[in-house]
C-alpha cells in the first residue's frame, strides 16, 4: 500500500514540474519572450501594425510582414508560428518585439 501510495505522490510531482517547465513555451517548445523583451508598449501589434511598423521589428522582411498583415487577426503572438504563418527561425528572431492586441469586444 505504500509503494502505491508513494507512485501516485511521484507521478503527481512529476506533472507538476513538467507543466511548470512548459509554462512559458509555445506548441513547438520556443520560448514565448525572454528576459530582455522590450515592454509590452514598446512592442510592434500584429493585429494593427502598418507594412512600415512591421518592417521596424528587428530580423523582419518585407515579405514576412506582408504574410503577418495578410493572415490577421491573431489571438496571440504564438498564432504566426502555429498556424504556418513564419517559420521557428522567423519566429524567434521577432518574438520579443512583437505582440497580439485584440479589439476591446
Amino acid at each position: 500500500m505504500r509503494c502505491a501510495v508513494l507512485a501516485v505522490a511521484m507521478s503527481c510531482l512529476c506533472l507538476f514540474v513538467s507543466a511548470q517547465n512548459d509554462q512559458d513555451q509555445d506548441t513547438r517548445a520556443v520560448p514565448k519572450t525572454s528576459a530582455s523583451a522590450p515592454p509590452p508598449e514598446l512592442r510592434v501589434d500584429i493585429n494593427h501594425a502598418s507594412m512600415d511598423e512591421m518592417l521596424k521589428v528587428p530580423g523582419m522582411t518585407r515579405s514576412w510582414a506582408g504574410r503577418i498583415v495578410r493572415f490577421r487577426p491573431y489571438r496571440a503572438k504564438t498564432d504566426l508560428l502555429e498556424y504556418g504563418v513564419v517559420t521557428s527561425e522567423v519566429y524567434i528572431r521577432i518574438k520579443d518585439f512583437v505582440i497580439a492586441h485584440r479589439e476591446a469586444q
